[in-house]
């Protein structure tokens, strides 16, 4: 850590309301998961009270020119523009990407607070016969490690690319003034449907064996993580004109690959030629990146880590809210965007097709 330069993390951190704690652990019977729940600022982020471990670290993170950050709020296109990223930068080095898994060109800032989660064998089921304890337990020890301790061991000439689900108040303040960073936004009723697949797929963080409705609803009160999702999403619209800033929509980047392509390599600072941009087009398009081992964590699953009826890497699509919203949770959803917007000049792209 730099020396003289450290700030104070400045935000408290508390404890959920005794009705939300309530609210939460009706919904996750089988896990002490709610108990491991905090707010975070003026903002009530929600985030593992072991998040508090590396917050100041992280807040204080030294930083380089060549930093390069792809930020989200979760499951709102990550993954795909993490690729995109790393291939541009490195000059569309498919081999490499194919040799080295995606979690290891991205340190994951915020990984770590999964990974202190002490209770494993009690999320198992004694018919749980897939599981392999002691190899999941080796791979939460290195998924614990925190990422600042990883990123300042790389050396300086290697330029380092770092993914983060946190909001940009919880980053360096001067973040910008030296790194660059892609942020990705997704309308928030597909970014409910992909998340409660992700946490049916990740049983082992949270053991949720909810319905959607029930799901949308912890969501819809800012009882997951990372929540709330709108003001994640605005502190990086704020940014968006700054140079060192791209703010995308999945929309977007869904509807018009090409254009996205050359849009982040423009960001970058990348020439690429049309052949180029068709051979990354095909290598980012759905059916080729859902079967890419290199970012879709299927080796995870032969420790027994993913349920068995998931997938990481799922459809794909924009707008396939609309196949699990009933009519309630639709009007809900539209009264919620439209009063988390209304003082903003953010909108998000197709959102009333």
């Amino acid at each position: 850590m730099e020396k003289g330069n450290t700030l104070p993390f400045p935000y408290e951190f508390e404890d959920l309301k005794a009705e939300e704690k309530e609210y939460l652990e009706k919904m996750y019977k089988f896990s002490d998961y709610p108990s491991e729940l905090s707010r975070v600022g003026p903002k009530g982020y929600v985030l593992l009270k072991s998040y508090k471990k590396d917050a100041a670290n992280i807040y204080n993170m030294p930083l380089r020119p060549t930093d390069v950050f792809v930020a989200s709020y979760q499951r709102s296109g990550t993954t795909w523009t993490q690729e995109l990223v790393w291939l541009l930068s490195n000059d569309l080095d498919y081999k490499t990407a194919a040799a080295i898994p995606l979690t290891e060109r991205y340190p994951f800032l915020d990984l770590f607070m999964f990974a202190e989660i002490n209770h494993l064998d009690a999320l198992f089921k004694p018919t749980d016969t897939t599981i392999d304890l002691p190899k999941i337990e080796a791979v939460f020890e290195i998924f614990g490690q925190p990422a600042t301790r990883i990123l300042e061991a790389m050396p300086v000439s290697t330029p380092r690319f770092i993914k983060t689900h946190l909001p940009m108040s919880l980053l360096k303040p001067s973040l910008l003034d030296t790194a660059k960073m892609v942020y990705v936004a997704r309308d928030p009723r597909d970014v409910v449907v992909s998340y409660y697949h992700h946490s049916k797929l990740f049983m082992i963080i949270s053991r949720f064996e909810g319905t959607f409705k029930e799901f949308w609803n912890l969501f819809y009160k800012d009882l997951c993580i990372f929540c709330p999702i709108f003001e994640h999403v605005k502190e990086a619209w704020e940014k968006r004109n700054h140079p060192n800033m791209l703010f995308l929509f999945y929309e977007d980047l869904s509807k018009d690959l090409n254009a996205s392509i050359s849009r982040v390599a423009d960001f970058l600072g990348k020439k690429i030629t049309q052949e180029e941009s068709v051979r990354l087009y095909e290598h980012l398009s759905f059916d080729n990146f859902k079967n890419n081992k290199s970012v879709n964590f299927e080796d995870m699953r032969e420790i027994g880590l993913l349920a068995p009826t998931e997938s990481f890497v799922r459809k794909g699509k924009t707008g396939g809210w609309r196949d699990y919203f009933d009519e309630e949770m639709t009007q809900q959803a539209e009264q919620w965007i439209a009063d988390n917007l209304r003082n903003t000049d953010l909108r998000y792209p197709h959102m009333n097709n």
